[in-house]
């Protein structure tokens, strides 16, 4: 077995993908939704989701669907204009995938997001709750940057970018982008006929960002920004694949592992970079002191850190902030995102978790620090 081939195994195994698809794809050149082109992408997601891989789905296309519904033969140049485009288009953009996936007997949800919503902390804790309780309701969410309200003329990038936040929002293992191209060459093939495919490439290599940024269509928000995405995403451990969203059955093809596109790696996978993040804090919002019995717990058992486990709350943190866990001493055991904050951690620090909803009101998760979210600084005798 080939090394290229041997890589495409992590996404045989990857059980949690997030899909975008660009305007390029779903508009039928310029005659509005490419309803056959959907119906065919939902038929395959559908099928993926049988095969026990959950999905998310990063979708372009409403400011293009706006355009034909107004008559509009060029692209709106103002952002009001850009932004009614989007907000007609978007209707009949998430109708559509509702009526493909209710074909199937499939929920939709639609979310719209801003830049804003990802970079405040307590926002994208919230979309993060969000999108991990549609997936365990098996409900597929449709996300599209919201348009009607973001005002950055470049905003996330023709939603490459988005979908690189949304992979490391929901910690997915695999980004597919599929696009009109068949993958990533090292030059525009449409200028340059003897234009090499590059089936499988090192996320974070510089040398892509020259490949992808000369001249051309390419270079213009095309395949640099989809380089740039999937550097974003391998920060956050997820590979990422772009590929010709043409081709015939190819979210099915890919997840059997069949060499299609261009597969951009990540230095280290997803729980380890996440880990690595987290070690990696010197300063800490806050510290969690524990009983033995918890120490063991984590040091021995590999288990996330629940509130029955906790004597005292030290700080005024967050829900989300790295905090320190450590023993009766005071001797680091280990870090980790708190999924409460400060005073909530007070109220419920000593309480089995079956308390929590009684003592806050509501309960956001069972444990105050999942084991995926945490990284042992000390490690058992």
């Amino acid at each position: 077995m080939s090394a290229v081939a041997n890589q495409r195994e992590r996404v045989q195994k990857s059980k949690r993908w997030v899909v975008k698809i660009g305007s390029a794809l779903l508009t039928d050149n310029g005659q509005g939704l490419d309803q056959q082109a959907m119906a065919q992408w939902v038929a395959q997601m559908v099928a993926l989701r049988q095969r026990g891989i959950e999905l998310v789905l990063v979708s372009s296309g409403a400011v293009a669907e706006g355009m034909v519904r107004m008559g509009l033969l060029k692209r709106p140049a103002t952002i009001p204009a850009l932004q009614a485009c989007a907000a007609i288009g978007q209707m009949g953009l998430v109708q559509a995938y509702a009526s493909h996936f209710n074909d199937h007997g499939v929920r939709t949800a639609q979310v719209l997001l801003t830049h804003d919503d990802l970079a405040d902390r307590q926002r994208y804790l919230n979309a993060r709750s969000t999108l991990r309780t549609l997936l365990d309701w098996q409900v597929v969410a449709v996300i599209n940057e919201n348009d009607t309200v973001a005002t950055d003329e470049i905003r996330f990038g023709d939603n490459d970018t988005l979908a690189a936040l949304v992979a490391s929002l929901v910690e997915a293992e695999t980004l597919v982008i599929l696009t009109d191209q068949d993958g990533m060459f090292d030059r525009d093939p449409r200028h340059d006929p003897s234009a090499v495919l590059l089936p499988e490439v090192q996320a974070m290599d510089e040398r892509l960002l020259a490949m992808a940024g000369g001249g051309g269509v390419l270079g213009r928000g095309g395949m640099i920004t989809k380089v740039r995405a999937a550097r974003l995403a391998a920060k956050s451990g997820c590979a990422t694949i772009i590929a010709s969203g043409k081709g015939e059955d190819i979210l099915l093809r890919l997840a059997q592992g069949e060499v299609l596109g261009t597969l951009l790696l990540p230095e280290q996978d997803r729980l380890t970079a996440r880990k690595q993040w987290l070690a990696g804090h010197l300063q800490h919002a806050g510290r969690l002191c524990l009983d033995d019995g918890a120490v063991q717990a984590l040091l021995a058992g590999g288990r996330s850190l629940l509130p029955v486990g906790v004597r005292q709350v030290e700080g005024d943190f967050q829900r989300g902030e790295v905090v320190a866990c450590v023993d009766s001493a005071g001797a680091q055991v280990a870090v980790g995102i708190v999924n409460y904050s400060a005073d909530e951690c007070r109220r419920i620090a000593g309480q089995p978790s079956e308390r929590i909803t009684a003592l806050l009101g509501y309960a956001d998760a069972p444990e105050l620090i999942h084991r995926d979210n945490m990284v042992l600084i000390r490690h058992k005798n």
